[in-house]
């Protein structure tokens, strides 16, 4: 199950980061396209994934909905004012929004990265299943890591916004494409260390002992069943040998 998500994550990765990186220089530079131009269409890539991951759903889910809504208006704006650093800074803002957003899910107390979350700790298992509902229901600490583990994200989204703006503004357009890009994976790289510590890495940790308790608990169960019946048929031969 794990090496298959790793794939899917690197093939994620390279599809929304790399070839809209690549298309903006192989456009602007091969084929003299102007800035907005090569931002414009090396941004069309990761509009249609995301719209299809949204389309594809069965249920909503208003984290990539946003991102959706956002990336489609951006693009908009900046090609109706032919600004490229408006169009860099609809990058940011993109993610200074989704980062409001889940500190403002986290203040609701209904984190929205639990949908993101949550298929990676319970990994598909139906034990893992009921010993995450469990325990969002019965544990205070569970639900505090749950909380920690989006309003982490929210910090880094608003905070990476805060530092593209100023790099749109103050540098190169051609410099702040790729730039732009690594302040996004460093965000990310951070975020997911720190949301790991702080959040999931202590949810997998009661998780697993939720289930190691059930397995045990199953187990002393089926230890005192078999007590009972063991129980039973010593008593069945004490009355056998007693009529006898």
């Amino acid at each position: 199950m794990t090496k298959p998500r790793k794939s899917r994550t690197v093939v994620s990765l390279l599809l929304d980061v790399g070839v809209p990186l690549g298309s903006y220089y192989l456009l602007k530079g091969a084929f003299g396209m102007s800035a907005v131009a090569a931002l414009g269409w090396s941004s069309v890539g990761p509009l249609l994934r995301t719209g299809w991951g949204v389309l594809r759903q069965r249920e909503v889910n208003v984290l990539p909905l946003l991102i959706l809504l956002a990336n489609l208006a951006g693009l908009l704006i900046g090609f109706g004012t032919g600004d490229a650093r408006l169009m860099l800074a609809k990058d940011s803002a993109v993610t200074s929004l989704v980062g409001f957003a889940l500190l403002g899910s986290v203040a609701l107390g209904r984190p929205m990265m639990t949908a993101t979350l949550k298929p990676w700790l319970v990994k598909g298992d139906a034990c893992r299943e009921a010993a995450w509902g469990r325990l969002r229901r019965e544990s205070p600490a569970f639900r505090k890591a749950e909380l920690r583990f989006s309003a982490v994200w929210g910090v880094a989204f608003v905070g990476e916004c805060g530092v593209r703006i100023v790099g749109v503004y103050a540098l190169p357009v051609d410099t702040m494409v790729w730039l732009g890009t690594v302040v996004m994976i460093v965000t990310m790289l951070v975020a997911f260390v720190v949301s790991g510590a702080l959040g999931a890495g202590p949810m997998v940790h009661m998780i697993g002992a939720a289930v190691t308790m059930d397995d045990s608990a199953d187990a002393l169960n089926a230890l005192d069943v078999v007590v009972e019946v063991l129980e039973a048929e010593k008593n069945s031969s004490l009355v056998g040998s007693t009529h006898r």
